[in-house]
C-alpha cells in the first residue's frame, strides 16, 4: 500500500486540551499535522511508561473518577500501578525539618479545622508532624483533615481509596521490586536555595537510595537546575534528568524557560536527559532530534500523555518515554503498539514515513471511547 508522509507546516496552538472525545479527535489531528514523521528517529529500544505520582495524580476538581481512584504519592497508588506494565513510577521527594526523606508533591500542606484553613510548608515539619495529616497508621486514630488548593480554591482531598503518607525508605521496602523509581527532587520554584542547603538535602536522599535501592532501576529528575547539576556531581551511578516546562511558563531563572536552555544545562552539566512538558516538543518538533543527537534521553509529561494517539506520535518522533496519569489505559495502548510493530508497514516500505490512514485510524478511535 502506498504511504504518505506527514510534514510540518506549522505547529498548532496546544494550550487548551479538550476533555471530550469528539473535540479531541480534531485536536489530535492538528497535532499530527504539525509533526514531521518522515524523519523518524531510531526508536528500536524500549519505549518507557512512567506512572505519574504512582497510579496517577489526583485532580480533585475533575469529574473523571480515574483521577481520584487512589491517593497520589502513596504506597497504595504505587503498588496499584505495578499491576500494569508500567516501567517506573514517578514521585516527589522532600526532606523534613528532622532530615527524613518523605514523598509529597505540594510545597505546602493544608488542613481544615472547623471553618479555618491552616497552611504549613512541608519542609518546616518534623516527620511526626507530617504524619499527623490525613489517614493514620493506627486504627481508630484520626489525622488532620487534608485539603488542597486548586486554582485558588480550597477543596477536600477526597479519593476513592485513601492511604497514609509515606517516607522514601518505606517506598523502597513496600513497593513491588519490579518497579523502577523516578525520584523527582522537589524544591519550591519561588525560593532561592543556597548550595550548601541543596547538597545537604540531596545527601539525605542519596543515603536512603544507597541503602535500599539494591537492583531497582533509579533515575533522578528536578525542575531546580542547580539541584540536578549537584546530584550529578554527588554520584554517577544513577541517571539525572533536568525537568522543564518547555517554554509554557516563564521563570526568573532563564535556564527553565525553553527546551533550548534545558539542552544547554544538560550538556554542560553532563546530565543524562531532559523531561519536558509534552506541548514543548509539539510546538518545536525538530528539537527532539537535536536532543537525541546530543546523546541525551528525552521523556515527556503533561495532560496530552493521557491520550494513546499522542503517545504513539511521540514514539515515532523518537521520544524515549512518557509520564502518564492513566496508567492502565496507556500501558495497554503501548503494549498494543509494540505488538503491532512490523505489521502493516507502519513506517512505510522506504522507511521514510507513516501511513496516513494508519495514523488517522488511531486518532478516530478516540471517538469510540
Amino acid at each position: 500500500m502506498a504511504t504518505k508522509a506527514v510534514h510540518v507546516s506549522d505547529v498548532p496552538n496546544l494550550d487548551q486540551v479538550p476533555e471530550n472525545a469528539a473535540s479531541f479527535s480534531v485536536y489530535a489531528a492538528r497535532i499530527a499535522s504539525g509533526v514531521d514523521l518522515s524523519k523518524i528517529v531510531d526508536n528500536s529500544k524500549k519505549f518507557v511508561v512512567i506512572g505519574h505520582r504512582g497510579h496517577g495524580m489526583n485532580i480533585l476538581q475533575s469529574a473523571d473518577r480515574r483521577m481520584k481512584a487512589y491517593k497520589e504519592n502513596s504506597i497504595l497508588s504505587f503498588n496499584n500501578a505495578a499491576k500494569h506494565s508500567v516501567d517506573y513510577i514517578e514521585f516527589d521527594v522532600q526532606v523534613t525539618k528532622d532530615d527524613v526523606a518523605i514523598i509529597f508533591h505540594d510545597n505546602f500542606i493544608l488542613h481544615q479545622e472547623h471553618d479555618a484553613i491552616f497552611e504549613t510548608r512541608v519542609t518546616d515539619l518534623t516527620l511526626d508532624e507530617f504524619f499527623a495529616y490525613g489517614p493514620q497508621r493506627e486504627a481508630g486514630k484520626e489525622g488532620k483533615t487534608l485539603v488542597r488548593k486548586v486554582n485558588g480554591n480550597v477543596v477536600a482531598w477526597d479519593v476513592e481509596s485513601d492511604d497514609h503518607s509515606c517516607t522514601l525508605e518505606e517506598a523502597f521496602v513496600k513497593v513491588n521490586s519490579k518497579l523502577g523509581f523516578n525520584i523527582e527532587l522537589k524544591f519550591d520554584d519561588d525560593v532561592e536555595y543556597e548550595e550548601d542547603h541543596l547538597v545537604h538535602v540531596l545527601q539525605v536522599i542519596l543515603k536512603v537510595v544507597y541503602e535500599h535501592a539494591k537492583d531497582r532501576p533509579i533515575l533522578f529528575s528536578s525542575f531546580q537546575p542547580d539541584a540536578a547539576l549537584i546530584m550529578k556531581k554527588l554520584q554517577q551511578k544513577y541517571p539525572v534528568y533536568f525537568l522543564t516546562n518547555g517554554g509554557n511558563e516563564l521563570y526568573r531563572d532563564v535556564r527553565r524557560n525553553s527546551l533550548e536552555e534545558a539542552k544547554k544545562v544538560a550538556i554542560r552539566g553532563g546530565l543524562d536527559g531532559i523531561v519536558s512538558e509534552v506541548r514543548g516538543i509539539f510546538r518545536n518538533p525538530p528539537v527532539v532530534r537535536e536532543i537525541k543527537e546530543s546523546n541525551l534521553s528525552l521523556l515527556t509529561y503533561g495532560k496530552l500523555n493521557n491520550f494513546p494517539e499522542t503517545v504513539h506520535v511521540q514514539h515515532l518522533m523518537g521520544v524515549d518515554g512518557v509520564i502518564v496519569d492513566l496508567v492502565e489505559e496507556i500501558t495497554r495502548a503501548v503494549d498494543e503498539m509494540n505488538t503491532r510493530k512490523g505489521v502493516g508497514d507502519v513506517n512505510g516500505e522506504s522507511g521514510c514515513g507513516i501511513e496516513l490512514s494508519f495514523l488517522l485510524n488511531l486518532i478516530s478511535q478516540v471517538i469510540q471511547h
